[in-house]
């Protein structure tokens, strides 16, 4: 699918368009999707134009929310299809996404792509082909394809996280220049698609999976020996898990996932918010 184009609010920026339009402004400069640009929108009596298009005043905007024109008026860049999903913005720009209102990515300290940048340097991408287990917005891909990547294959399941993607200005997309033809993006079950990948032919894997309560095929042995079968000898792993429960259940999975890393095949260990591996 196409990458959406217009303009993406939130309640500051609806508020600060709406502020500029009443004292009398005729153009007002600033960021319409989500800090990666600025640009100068044209404001008139009823309407407002940004690049080609003109668009009315928006409504009263809700907080933690995103919108975009869907053609017919501002709505919110969400979707429930057995589960609410949802963009949501953030203080650093590029926004995280909720699945009925849990966060799936780390905000509250740094950038979700600040953070998954960190943990994609732990693979050393460069040069390398690296399968991405679970894309998501695509942040380890946009890393990867940042830190100079020679190819890069995401799977993602969800249909509703690659419409939100279309929508995301922060989301790579494969068809762009910049992206250069080395990122492949797979609208696939991973637990099915892997068993497509050649034996040995992977040189580093980013696993960023939703919660063991939510997926937790993603985190057993069985796939563990297949994420072993594909990445070659000396290859780097990083999984993400967070540590859902520990203060409740006292349950610690980066341990449980670090066992079960080390009977699939690695040598393992915790590091950041999630484990660490190297193929035996």
């Amino acid at each position: 699918m196409a990458h959406y184009i217009g303009p993406l609010l939130t309640r500051d920026t609806g508020a600060a368009l709406l502020d500029a339009a009443r004292r009398g402004a005729t153009a007002w400069q600033s960021s319409l999707d989500l800090g990666r640009s600025t640009g100068q929108a044209t404001l008139g009596a009823d309407t407002w134009q940004w690049y080609d298009r003109h668009y009315p005043y928006p409504g009263k905007l809700k907080d933690r929310t995103i919108y975009w024109w869907d053609g017919e008026e501002f709505a919110p860049v969400s979707r429930f299809s057995g589960s609410l999903i949802k963009l949501v913005p953030t203080e650093w720009g590029a926004p995280t996404f909720e699945i009925d209102g849990i966060k799936m990515l780390p905000t509250s300290k740094e950038s979700p792509l600040d953070d998954a940048r960190r943990k994609v340097a732990l693979v050393e991408p460069r040069g390398k082909t690296v399968l991405d287990v679970c894309g998501g917005l695509g942040y380890f891909a946009a890393c990867c394809l940042e830190a100079g990547v020679a190819s890069i294959r995401s799977f993602e399941k969800n249909p509703d996280v690659l419409w939100l993607r279309t929508l995301n200005p922060w989301s790579p997309d494969p068809d762009a220049p910049a992206s250069g033809g080395r990122l492949q993006l797979i609208h696939a079950d991973a637990i099915e698609a892997i068993a497509g990948v050649a034996d040995g032919s992977i040189d580093a894997l980013l696993h960023d999976p939703p919660r063991f309560g939510i997926a937790g095929e993603l985190y057993s042995l069985a796939f563990y020996r297949e994420l072993a079968r594909v990445l070659r000898r000396g290859g780097r792993l990083f999984h993400y898990t967070g540590s859902p429960n520990r203060l409740t259940s006292g349950r610690d999975v980066p341990r449980e996932v670090t066992q079960r890393l080390q009977q699939a095949g690695f040598d393992a260990h915790p590091a950041l918010d999630g484990v660490f591996a190297t193929r035996r």
